[in-house]
């Protein structure tokens, strides 16, 4: 009689009861209540594997899982599998068939209708988990799980696999050998000890981050040198975090062959093969009777908000996440503690600016209503001459931003940017020597899925062409194409951007001139700031849609251009990415910063677009207070929505749909309420990893609005700031129990970020110097009070910007319906710009006083921009890339792990040496043997010389 493989997929000594039994008294309709009262009397195997933490017998741990769909009928969802490749090393693929075959192959004779392409999913499954065992990988199948139609491989790798996959790798592991580091003395020992006490309440309570006067040495792992490392603890040698990354290789470079397809995971995941391939995370974090676990201390200590005030626990996270997000929070931690510095003087800058904005001179002569200056009016026809006293307010609100403080605040950032980059090489290089990673060098990624399948495709072109085909590869032709629509495609994208802008700019046009109309005589003043305010929410709506539009337009891009690896395809993300983001988030800024205004033309010459909108000018007071108002709102208005709102509120809402998905499906069966979830079935409903990519474009961004038009906005590192320190807890608590654990990657630095940085940095300068000479009044200031100022003071500043216009040379058709409104006949109106007066032989023309400006604005941005640009370069140099410190201890490395191995030469020379002398001893003795024994000299040498091999 044949048993069922359903009947004896586990062994029955972990259920403790005749497992054949219990199933088919299942079969046979047994009462429910009392097969569970059966059930209670066996041991709880979940509870032996820590609800899938372990494999089913409770010694073996998971490492990786693989996830997949398969289809079985409602009548077979009882007869569940949870097979094992168990004894790995006992068998072979070829030999015994996969667990599970046998089942499906009975599910399939019950369902003759099976589809043809699960059929084939399910033959490469079967190739590619048996090419793992190969491999030496152990795997568990468990498709009894409370997710219908979706079936689990745990894979464990075990000692043998890690130490092979290790030596591979390269892995720098610590050595028996322990020495002191190098600790400081005298003053700077005193000075570092009142740190310690000073900041020990903001210190996070791990382990990891408790200074260290000690440290192993490290080397990379040899199976031939195992008796270098402390292997005392087998189990813990090798953390979760470096077995789950060895298994990923492993699965990355094992392949399944099935229709000449050559594919690994990632092929097989792109192919929906598999749906889905991560490592679990430690355990929960929250809850009653939780055994302790990093995941559960990194979210008491760094993923709270109640420890915002902390030092993030950088090496715990490393050693959870591996060394690129390690990274990633390493450098946002440096970069928020940089902030702190550049907040305190961007808020005493402003403060000097509401100190003295009652002395500013300028501001009180455009506010002193006996100064009956009139200007000329803003629109055609239906606006009319209005009084500058009557923008006294503007005057005096761009004085706090448009001040003296605002030029050495922006050679203070411009120091700054260049100083946190060194301040974080230093810190990087401080990390790689803590971490183990100097002199990591990364090797060449394997082939993505795309580009294989590209491969392929072309290969059996060739084939099909009866041509020889050696190994083939994508060259320039074959991506040509792609190459081409990249290239139309981010001009579309960037053209795109420039036309929204000057619809918004437009829409300004047209809504000043229809609010002048209707607005009554009090409410005109307002409509400068209500049609800017409106017009910059517009631009923030459309910058935030564009932004994920944008998003999803790079990575396609991407993506037909099939790059070779996952490092160049990051690579080429991020730069098309960033740049149109970076022409989304600032063209509007750009705009009001160097063209608005500049183009206006005179009155009575005006330049219109479409022959009927005049472009836009510039307040009385200048476009410095317009960009400040623009900058703020962009930056808080990103920052606070697609920031922080995207990144909680979608998260919360994916979640609970899931929620809601599997609450239908828990609600067809009581029975499993009662069975409590495995932990590889809790990590599959949480989002998969998407890479640091959005994490650091978001940074990038705002260290753009921070750096860039810092000169228009000194608060902007405050609200950085600010922002940030929600940031880090934010994406620490998203980390930690929002998403699947990723696959810990080794990296040494941020990548093509930093030179992002450096190149953000640099244009940092240029444009700060363009804000302060073309945007601010900084420069004309200057002029006139060393060329023009008659008493060596800003008394009569106003007046010498101002150029006077006859209202007799208006053009026909353009000149104020009611030229009456101020109650007096206007002759004379006032407009902004240094033009010759109407009584000149060449009126209306550009004057000397213009140029004169001109050359001062063109001469202080070559000064600024070498002059901080040589700051910055001597910043630079003179701050080691390496502190002093570490390149002693890596130097100390190195001469230790040489006296390592030359003691260990000269004990192998040693125990040689030892061996000749017992050898020539025992010879000896053999030669002094009476006649007798040595009638039989052959033997006894024999004897004699193998006597030490004995031994």
């Amino acid at each position: 009689m044949r048993v069922n493989k359903k009947y004896s997929c586990l062994p029955a000594e972990e259920k403790g009861i005749h497992i054949i039994n219990i199933r088919a008294i299942e079969d046979i309709g047994y009462d429910q209540h009392e097969s569970t009262l059966l059930n209670s009397l066996s041991k709880n195997p979940d509870a032996d594997c820590k609800y899938g933490l372990y494999f089913r017998d409770g010694k073996r741990k998971v490492d990786y899982i693989l996830v997949y769909h398969y289809k079985k009928s409602s009548a077979g969802r009882t007869l569940a599998r949870r097979t094992q490749h168990n004894d790995a090393g006992a068998r072979s693929a070829k030999q015994d068939p996969l667990p599970g075959k046998g089942v499906q192959m009975e599910m399939g004779e019950s369902e003759p209708h099976t589809d043809c392409h699960e059929d084939d999913k399910r033959f490469r499954r079967e190739e590619y988990e048996g090419n793992l065992v190969e491999a030496g990988l152990e795997l568990e199948h468990d498709e009894d799980t409370k997710i219908h139609g979706v079936g689990f491989v745990k894979i464990h790798a075990p000692w043998n696999v890690l130490c092979r996959e290790a030596e591979f790798l390269k892995l720098k592991m610590p050595t028996k050998k322990m020495y002191q580091i190098n600790q400081t003395h005298g003053l700077l020992k005193k000075i570092n000890s009142v740190i310690q006490k000073i900041t020990e309440p903001i210190q996070p309570k791990v382990a990891e981050h408790k200074p260290q006067t000690a440290k192993r040495l490290s080397y990379p792992f040899s199976r031939e040198k195992q008796h270098l490392f402390d292997l005392s603890d087998r189990d813990s040698f090798f953390d979760s975090k470096t077995r789950s990354t060895i298994v990923y290789e492993i699965l990355k470079r094992t392949t399944c062959t099935k229709a000449k397809y050559s594919m690994g995971i990632t092929s097989l995941l792109a192919n929906g093969v598999y749906s889905a391939a991560y490592p679990l995370h430690d355990g929960d974090y929250e809850g009653e009777n939780v055994e302790p676990n990093d995941r559960k201390l990194l979210c008491e200590e760094w993923a709270s908000y109640g420890v915002f005030y902390k030092y993030q626990p950088i090496d715990l996270v490393r050693k959870y996440f591996g060394e690129k997000i390690g990274l990633y929070f390493a450098w946002l931690g440096v970069y928020t503690q940089m902030l702190i510095p550049a907040s305190i003087v961007g808020i005493i800058v402003f403060l000097y600016g509401c100190a003295t904005v009652d002395e500013n001179i300028p501001s009180m002569e455009m506010c002193d209503q006996r100064n009956n200056i009139t200007m000329c009016p803003l629109c055609d026809r239906t606006c009319s001459y209005w009084k500058m006293s009557s923008a006294c307010a503007t005057a005096r609100a761009s004085h706090l931003f448009d001040n003296p403080a605002t030029v050495f605040f922006s050679v203070f950032m411009a120091l700054w940017a260049a100083t946190f980059m060194e301040h974080w090489k230093r810190k990087q290089m401080r990390l790689n020597y803590r971490w183990d990673l100097t002199g990591f060098e990364e090797e060449e990624d394997h082939p993505r899925a795309e580009y294989e399948a590209k491969v392929l495709e072309k290969s059996l072109r060739k084939e099909h062409k009866h041509k020889e085909t050696d190994k083939e590869k994508l060259t320039w032709k074959d991506r040509f194409p792609a190459y081409l629509t990249n290239f139309v495609g981010i001009i579309f994208m960037v053209g795109l951007t420039f036309a929204i802008v000057f619809g918004v700019i437009i829409y300004r046009i047209s809504t000043a001139a229809a609010l002048a109309i209707s607005a009554t005589p009090s409410g005109r003043s307002s409509v400068r700031v209500t049609v800017t305010a409106t017009a910059v929410i517009i631009n923030l709506v459309v910058i935030i849609i564009l932004d994920e539009v944008y998003g999803c337009i790079a990575r396609w891009l991407t993506q037909i251009e099939v790059p070779k690896t996952d490092k160049n395809f990051e690579e080429r993300l991020i730069f098309k990415a960033f740049l149109l983001k970076f022409v989304n988030a600032y063209t509007p800024i750009f705009y009001v910063a160097f063209f608005k205004g500049r183009f206006v033309g005179r009155p009575g010459d005006y330049v219109y677009i479409f022959h009927s909108f005049r472009m836009e000018e510039c307040a009385p007071g200048g476009c410095l207070m317009e960009l400040c108002i623009q900058l703020s709102i962009i930056m808080l208005g990103k920052q606070l929505i697609q920031n922080n709102l995207f990144e909680i509120g979608i998260p919360k809402m994916k979640k609970f749909i899931r929620y809601m998905k599997l609450k239908r499906r828990r609600s067809l069966d009581h029975e499993e309420h009662v069975k409590k979830k495995q932990r590889y079935e809790v990590d599959y409903n949480l989002e998969p990893f998407s890479g640091l990519t959005p994490e650091y474009m978001e940074m990038i961004i705002q260290f753009g609005f921070v750096t860039l038009f810092v000169a228009s906005f000194p608060l902007a590192p405050l609200f950085a700031l600010l922002n940030n320190i929600i940031e880090i807890r934010l994406d620490a608590k998203k980390f930690v129990t929002e998403l699947r654990r990723p696959v810990a990657v080794r990296a040494k630095d941020i990548g093509i970020w930093y030179n992002i940085l450096r190149g953000i940095g640099k244009l940092a300068v240029i444009i700060n110097a363009f804000v302060i000479s073309f945007t601010s009044d900084f420069i004309p200031r200057l002029v006139y009070l060393y060329m023009y100022s008659e008493n060596g003071t800003m008394h009569g500043f106003v007046n010498h910007t101002l150029s006077s216009f006859n209202v007799s040379d208006f053009q026909a058709g353009t000149a104020p319906n009611d030229p009456m409104e101020l109650g007096y006949e206007v002759q004379i109106c006032r407009y902004k710009d240094y033009r010759e007066p109407p009584w000149s032989e060449n009126k209306y023309d550009i004057s000397k006083d213009f140029w004169a400006v001109l050359a001062a604005r063109l001469a202080f941005v070559i000064v600024f921009q070498n002059l901080v640009m040589f700051m910055s370069d001597f910043v630079d140099w003179i701050i080691p890339d390496i502190p002093k410190d570490i390149s002693q201890q890596i130097h100390k490395e190195k001469v230790l792990m040489v006296e390592v191995f030359m003691r260990e030469e000269q004990g192998k020379l040693q125990m040689l040496e030892t061996w000749k002398d017992k050898d020539k001893k025992k010879g000896e003795n053999c030669n002094n043997h009476s006649p007798r024994l040595s009638l039989s000299h052959s033997g006894s040498l024999s004897s004699c010389h193998s006597y030490p091999v004995d031994v």
